[in-house]
């Protein structure tokens, strides 16, 4: 899901073709933040819903694996657009400005906490610490997303014009869908 080009990833492509892949980094620290953030929020919800009752945590569970079915499957037979590049008015931005601009445009994004809600569920064992859990799905989600992030500015920095064009966009959407339908799959069927 990482792959899939949203407008995190529009920022991050944004500041490498800009500025390099260096300040790119400022804005997955943001990005990442603010899913460190969402991460949290749903966490906590997860492990209170898990105390509380079981069969509603089941529920979800099953919601959140219609969810990236459908997410997987809009993102395969979607018309996919290559992604646009807006130039910001300061293009002088501080490192920090970059970060909070990332922050706040992770923050308003609501489908980042939905997915989370979706799929942190199916990888949650209620009969163990929840805790130590939630510290390690979050490891594992965010590591890679840095250094998936990471590349796209690199790649941008370095050839901008891949990040323009229409067969690119239309690979990286029908593989990050073939990857989130499978996934969903897995986790109904498990």
């Amino acid at each position: 899901m990482s792959l899939s080009p949203g407008p995190a990833v529009m920022m991050v492509v944004t500041c490498g073709i800009l500025r390099g892949w260096r300040t790119s980094i400022w804005a997955s620290l943001g990005i990442l933040s603010g899913n460190a953030i969402y991460f949290g929020l749903s966490a906590t919800g997860i492990s209170s819903l898990i105390l509380a009752s079981p069969k509603i945590f089941y529920g979800l569970k099953y919601l959140g694996a219609a969810y990236l079915v459908y997410l997987g499957i809009s993102a395969i037979l979607g018309r996919p657009s290559p992604i646009t590049l807006s130039r910001p008015d300061d293009s002088n931005a501080s490192q920090l400005k970059i970060y909070r601009s990332a922050l706040a445009l992770q923050l308003g994004n609501p489908k980042t906490m939905l997915t989370f809600v979706a799929i942190l569920p199916q990888f949650i064992d209620p009969t163990i610490a929840i805790g130590w859990q939630m510290l390690l799905l979050a490891l594992c989600s965010m590591v890679p997303e840095f250094f998936i992030l990471l590349g796209y500015g690199m790649l941008a920095s370095k050839a901008s014009h891949w990040a323009t064009q229409e067969r690119y966009a239309a690979i990286t959407e029908r593989i990050a869908g073939s990857l989130v339908l499978t996934t969903g799959i897995m986790v109904a069927i498990i």
